[in-house]
């Protein structure tokens, strides 16, 4: 990862921490004739805990880049309320799929999981929450009804049944199942590419792009989608549990179908390859503007957690 790079991830991560607690709010609520703050004050502290918990933020990162691949002058509250409703929608399906009747992880990015600090009822009424959070942040956004509503469509779709639940109730169905190719690839493209996909996409509407515009920049999203997952699986070979913040070897313990597994470790890194050259040819529209989506396509791969 090169060093400018380096510093615009940063910026990006830095940029997100700063917005998320302002959207996430606070324990107040208007539909109580008293004030709620005392009695909510523990479901919002959790929910608090998941959400910032640090991470990679790379939909929010896809955001921010793929607005300013086209255009410098995007509304920044527009972009900092879509950044931050795809991370409520990824920080609630990893405490949902951190639950025991899910995957029963003990660990999320170095710190106990929400189900373990808190206790199971409260973490998953932290996912429930911050999912309906992120649909109200994107119906508030100021922009034209019509982009509005392709957003909140956008989001709805990629992380619904059709997108990440989808992708998640075919990765539970197949444990100790072997999988074809194919199959493995669809579970990934719904579980993990659809939210990533959405990025782009809520990125691609904020920043205005014209439908052929759109089209490219799905297809990069659809190849580092895919991508991204390639490399969790490889990762969760070849990595330990103190870089991951994880436990390290946790699909290979479940005996969970993966891309190592079914085409082999120097397979897997093939097709790793072969996606990022996908996603850097769907970029040849763009110029310079768009070199941190490039640079992007190059860490998802590349990264060691």
């Amino acid at each position: 990862m090169s060093n400018s790079f380096s510093d615009y991830l940063q910026r990006s991560q830095q940029r997100l921490q700063a917005a998320l607690p302002g959207r996430l709010g606070n324990s107040g609520s208007e539909f109580s004739d008293a004030e709620a703050s005392a009695v909510l004050h523990r479901l919002f502290e959790a929910s608090e805990y998941s959400l910032m918990n640090g991470g990679k933020r790379v939909r929010a990162t896809l955001v921010y880049a793929t607005a300013a691949a086209l255009s410098e002058s995007s509304n920044d509250a527009v972009l900092d309320d879509c950044a931050c409703a795809l991370e409520m929608i990824h920080a609630y399906s990893l405490v949902h799929d951190d639950l025991p009747a899910m995957d029963d992880d003990d660990l999320r990015r170095g710190k106990p999981t929400c189900h373990i600090a808190y206790d199971e009822a409260t973490a998953i009424l932290v996912g429930d929450g911050l999912q309906s959070r992120a649909f109200e942040l994107l119906a508030d956004l100021d922009l034209p009804a019509e982009r509005n509503l392709a957003m909140v469509k956008l989001l709805a779709a990629a992380s619904g049944p059709r997108g990440m639940v989808g992708g998640q109730a075919i990765d539970l169905a197949n444990v100790n199942r072997q999988l074809d190719l194919s199959t493995l690839q669809t579970m990934h493209q719904l579980k993990t590419g659809a939210l990533i996909r959405a990025a782009v996409g809520l990125g691609a509407l904020a920043g205005g792009a014209s439908a052929a515009q759109r089209q490219q920049l799905d297809d990069y999203g659809r190849a580092i989608g895919l991508a991204f997952q390639v490399q969790d699986d490889i990762l969760d070979i070849e990595s330990n549990t103190e870089v991951l913040g994880k436990t390290q070897g946790a699909d290979q313990s479940l005996n969970k179908p993966t891309f190592p597994a079914l085409l082999g470790m120097d397979g897997a890194k093939r097709l790793a390859c072969e996606l990022h050259d996908d996603a850097i040819s769907a970029l040849g529209g763009f110029g310079s503007t768009a070199e941190p989506l490039r640079q992007l396509a190059a860490y998802i791969i590349e990264r060691e957690h």
